[in-house]
């Protein structure tokens, strides 16, 4: 494959003392950073990368050409269209948006570059969440003819910048594209930077740049622009060469999530993981989450040898000096280290979480949670709140649906051993599994352990969910509240198979409320099984008796 006339190869050198071997080392040393694109529909996302690519050299030959060729050319004044570089699926070069998150790499002499274009659309929020989620720049495109004819920030530019610092992104960029659409006006750029940078101060974002470009014309993004003098800052590809990388995860305390215990022959018994935050040395006393035993690690092992320490986000296998039980799921964290700086210990948290899944999400429910190395079952105890992500509000709000944002309450099976998101995002971060469908339906974000107290509190506030439903010697409309119970969005399952007994009924109604399923049945139950279920399930059993019928299908019709 060959590169464009005027694309120079990246490994041509013409230095004799720079060996094909240097060059490879050089690069593979170079900064890695990690961006990601977002804004409204019709922004110029998908355009801003592709000029980013052709205006580095990163294009080849034949994608240009081809690109050329398309019939599809949404470019005006004769431009090639470089959206159609990074808008793959045929869903999208015809609708002309971004729908999957789409990654591309390039190098420039100073770092090399890992970019997620995630779409604007609404409907597409999630994948935008999951394409940000490891970015330490967030650029947010702001369409600067758009902003005139509403005169303010459009709701899905709101909404992403919400979204950049809910997931923790140290920084983040607004590019004020399609500046020569409104005459590359500096007062246009001042009204979206001041609009811009009030957002950003109410939602605590700590380093704000805003930079005026024309990803068609190619304004200010990796060349200065010599239609805008008034403009004296850095271009968009200098600001990401030179923005600062540090991480938080580098310099805390040190946490080593368990992945696998490893035990090759009886000589040998490592722990391998990832080092996912701070950095453990050899000789150093760390301490055993769950069961707080404490030992000394003695190798840090390595395929290519022994290390003398290592940090995030180096995976080794480390050998411990003591036989303790360890075992996957568990943490190492330092032995001697002061009590504020050890994670959270608790089964019980606060969390942000950005919806993903069309089923939403309600209280009582359970998922499986995947928090670093550990899954175990997490309830939705109560919803504290929902944002409105256009005026940062916070509503009551009995369930999630897709694409919303809430903060919830979560009580696990087993304990996490977890930071905030905030101090560390790889402890602090989790993702929420359909126990039945295996989908990621959600991803969450710690803000703090709750109190026994203040979690019994919050979880009284809420509408109880029943995990058993008893309507005795009723079947017909045992089958007419579980269809009343579907249609408004939850699942139910009547369970008056003959071939499940008596006797089997509260490990039958355990088993589906820890998948998230209300159980359903027309059986007359003795009081004793009725008092053993009160104490394994989530949720009330609730008993129908009495009421006519239409009264009990319209108490389940609403939550």
């Amino acid at each position: 494959m060959t590169m464009s006339a005027n694309v120079a190869s990246p490994i041509a050198d013409n230095t004799p003392a720079r060996t094909f071997e240097q060059f490879l080392d050089a690069h593979l040393g170079q900064e890695m950073l990690r961006f990601t694109t977002a804004g409204s529909v019709d922004d110029g996302k998908s355009t801003l990368i592709g000029r980013l690519l052709h205006d580095t050299k990163s294009v080849y030959e034949d994608q240009l050409a081809a690109v050329k060729k398309s019939r599809v050319n949404r470019a005006a004044k004769g431009h090639v269209d470089f959206s159609l570089l990074t808008d793959g699926l045929k869903a999208e070069r015809e609708q002309g948006i971004t729908i999957d998150v789409a990654y591309r790499y390039f190098s420039t002499a100073r770092r090399k570059f890992i970019i997620a274009d995630t779409p604007g659309h609404e409907q597409y929020t999630r994948n935008m969440a999951t394409g940000a989620s490891t970015a330490d720049v967030a650029i947010i495109l702001i369409d600067a003819k758009a902003f005139a004819k509403a005169g303010s920030l459009l709701p899905q530019s709101r909404r992403h910048t919400y979204i950049a610092s809910l997931l923790g992104i140290p920084h983040v960029v607004a590019a004020v594209n399609k500046m020569d659409l409104v005459d590359y006006s500096e007062e246009d750029y001042a009204a979206i930077r001041r609009d811009f940078e009030a957002l950003c101060a109410q939602l605590g974002l700590p380093d704000v740049t805003v930079i005026p470009v024309s990803a068609l014309e190619g304004d200010n993004v990796v060349t200065p622009s010599t239609a805008m003098p008034w403009y004296t800052g850095p271009t968009l590809l200098e600001y990401l060469e030179t923005v600062p990388l540090a991480r938080a995860e580098t310099t805390g305390p040190m946490r080593f999530p368990v992945q696998l215990v490893l035990r090759p022959d009886a000589n040998f018994r490592g722990f391998a993981g990832q080092v996912a935050r701070g950095t453990l040395r050899a000789g150093d006393r760390v301490m055993a989450l769950p069961s707080r035993r404490e030992t000394t690690v003695s190798r840090i092992v390595t395929y290519d040898g022994d290390l003398a320490a290592a940090c995030y986000p180096q995976s080794v296998t480390v050998e411990l000096e003591d036989e303790i039980d360890l075992s996957r799921g568990e943490m190492l964290v330092p032995a001697n280290a002061a009590t504020d700086t050890l994670p959270s210990v608790s089964n019980r948290f606060r969390a942000m979480v950005v919806w993903m899944n069309e089923e939403p999400l309600a209280v009582g429910r359970s998922y499986l949670a995947k928090h670093t190395t550990r899954t175990v079952r997490a309830t939705v105890r109560a919803i504290r709140y929902r944002v409105d992500v256009n005026t940062l509000d916070h509503l009551a709000s009995p369930a999630l649906a897709m694409n919303e944002i809430a903060e919830v309450e979560f009580e696990t099976s087993l304990p996490l051993f977890f930071d905030s998101y905030r101090a560390c995002r790889w402890t602090g971060s989790l993702i929420l599994i359909d126990a039945l469908s295996n989908a990621t339906v959600g991803a969450a974000m710690i803000v703090a352990p709750v109190a026994a107290a203040e979690g019994r509190d919050a979880t009284l506030n809420q509408s109880g969910r029943p995990s058993l439903i008893l309507l005795p010697g009723k079947p017909e409309l045992a089958a007419r509240v579980r269809d009343t119970l579907t249609a408004r969005g939850e699942r139910a399952l009547v369970i008056d198979d003959p071939l499940i007994p008596d006797p089997a009924i509260a490990a039958v109604v355990r088993a589906l409320d820890l998948a998230g399923v209300i159980a359903v049945s027309s059986r007359a139950l003795l009081q004793a099984t009725i008092v053993e279920l009160d104490e394994f399930v989530s949720g009330a059993v609730q008993v129908e008796e009495g009421a006519d019928e239409d009264s009990i299908l319209k108490g389940f019709a609403t939550p």
